[in-house]
């Protein structure tokens, strides 16, 4: 063999070589994709998606891009930890979702979905999760939700809450074709209905069927992690918040590496503070504004608002304090938390606003005191458009403030008035965020104090009527210094609400 012959040889050679080595990742590849569709995915598979779809030009939608996790201050490690302490504060708010029950297993045979929940001994309610779930919505009986309020005036509540017929979600599984998912007491024992009387969570993982790859099928395919909500109290910002947060809970719980995609499975009109689902999450869509069967690689069933600490605590005596993750980090305490804090920081992050360890950005001309003001406005389709006074002279006590404000010599007060009912949800949490004092009536509006900062000082105004312990517990679980004024009636007295809020500026130096 010549010299000429020799290194033809070699590049044969070597180009056989590397035909072979591509092959091989090919197979591989292929074979390990075959099996994570059928496994509960990691951390690695979602980040192997997300890059696959990242670079596929020719397929550029929603479900190609997912928002990351912003860094927050008060962010502590979400991990599963069975030692988690009953009706401790981690509990409660955090990592409390401890006992895991695998309902339908995944197949190491790389042939079947899998489905299992983490149930909360402490809030009695489950987050559960699954593969290769199948949503088919003409088996959900509810009107199609997302449309116009003026398009739906007079619409009753039962046509915007969902029924599901039996099969209304499936799962692909093997040796159990045609039998529903759950069996005997499991939903009593792991998702009770407690006080709700129409548990709409429970009535969707009631409905799931395991079915065979015959009747499997799906006009469409999402393959980034999507988390399942049902709402009731839409329109109230207090409700919304709850399930804001459990939202969010699910979403660390089950250890998600980027922020969902999100389905409302319900049948509610469109809602201002629909703003901050779509701020918070990667996509939103409604379950009936799909064609036809929709086929999720992973779902996420979040629990309802109504079973989170921030509405148990109305009922419940939750004795938790706000405390800095950094404290916590170093000092671990049943009785303190910062999670409440994490979450109102990754609510002002959604919208693009910074967090730091020290407070956050106040105004540097004087002190920010926010009067949170209640509004008419047409909240849902069974609404007259008048809110209930809760405050019987609240422009008598703005006014009273605003000539107090202009008249302070001690230190520049700049009074905001905060009417929410008609601002952008931005511009709403950039006045909280600026506020050094947040003052008003009880009201949900009140609700925003999740996102104020540390430094915070929160006045309530608490009619006869209203006394309601919503905002003093989110003030107390965040840590924020909190005082009430408790009314005989619904009349306030303006010298007494200055001399309130005098004291408290005198406080801050001012």
């Amino acid at each position: 063999m010549n010299r000429i012959q020799s290194k033809l040889f070699k590049i044969v050679l070597s180009l056989f070589a590397l035909n072979s080595i591509s092959f091989f990742i090919y197979f591989s590849s292929y074979y390990h994709h075959q099996q994570s569709d059928h496994q509960p995915p990691s951390r690695t598979d979602h980040l192997h998606r997300r890059l696959q779809n990242n670079n596929n030009n020719n397929n550029n939608n929603n479900n190609n891009y997912l928002k990351p996790w912003p860094i927050l201050p008060s962010y502590l490690p979400w991990t599963q930890n069975s030692n988690v302490p009953f009706r401790s504060c981690e509990a409660y708010f955090g990592n409390g979702f401890s006992r895991r029950i695998d309902i339908l297993p995944a197949n190491t045979g790389g042939s079947s979905g899998w489905f299992r929940c983490f149930f909360s001994e402490t809030l009695q309610s489950s987050i559960c999760e699954g593969g290769r779930v199948r949503m088919v919505p003409e088996r959900i009986q509810m009107s199609k939700g997302g449309e116009m309020i003026e398009e739906v005036i007079g619409r009753t509540e039962d046509k915007e809450l969902p029924e599901f017929q039996n099969g209304a979600f499936e799962v692909l599984g093997v040796g159990r074709k045609g039998k529903n998912l759950i069996q005997g007491d499991f939903l009593d024992n792991y998702v009770p209905e407690g006080e709700i009387k129409r548990h709409t969570m429970r009535e969707l993982i009631g409905s799931i069927r395991v079915v065979d790859d015959k009747e499997f099928h799906c006009d469409q395919w999402i393959e980034e992690p999507t988390l399942l909500v049902t709402r009731f109290e839409y329109a109230n910002l207090f409700h919304t918040v709850t399930d804001w947060f459990s939202a969010y809970v699910s979403s660390r719980v089950t250890e998600l590496p980027y922020r969902p995609h999100l389905v409302f499975v319900d049948g509610h009109c469109r809602a201002p503070l629909e703003e901050t689902w779509t701020a918070l999450f990667s996509s939103l869509r409604y379950a009936k504004n799909f064609s036809g069967p929709v086929c999720f690689r992973h779902v996420v069933l979040a629990p309802l608002g109504y079973e989170t600490a921030l509405f148990k605590g109305l009922s419940e005596d939750i004795n938790c304090e706000g405390a800095s993750a950094r404290d916590l980090w170093q000092n671990p305490n049943d009785k303190k938390t910062a999670r409440l804090s994490e979450f109102g920081e990754m609510i002002r992050t959604a919208f693009g606003f910074s967090v730091n360890r020290h407070g956050g950005e106040k105004p540097v001309s004087g002190h920010n005191v926010l009067f949170v003001r209640r509004q008419n406005y047409l909240a849902h389709p069974r609404h007259g458009g008048k809110v209930e006074s809760r405050l019987s002279n609240e422009q008598e006590v703005f006014d009273s403030l605003q000539s107090w404000a202009s008249n302070h010599l001690e230190c520049k007060v700049n009074l905001v008035n905060g009417l929410f009912a008609h601002m952008p949800m931005k511009e709403q949490i950039r006045a909280i965020q600026e506020a050094s004092v947040i003052i008003g009536a009880h009201g949900a509006g009140l609700t925003h104090i999740v996102s104020a900062t540390p430094k915070t000082i929160i006045l309530e105004i608490i009619s006869r009527q209203f006394r309601r312990p919503h905002f003093q517990l989110i003030a107390q679980w965040k840590g924020l210094e909190y005082h009430a004024i408790n009314l005989n009636g619904s009349y306030a007295s303006p010298a007494v609400v200055i001399e309130r809020l005098d004291r408290i500026m005198k406080s801050l130096g001012c």
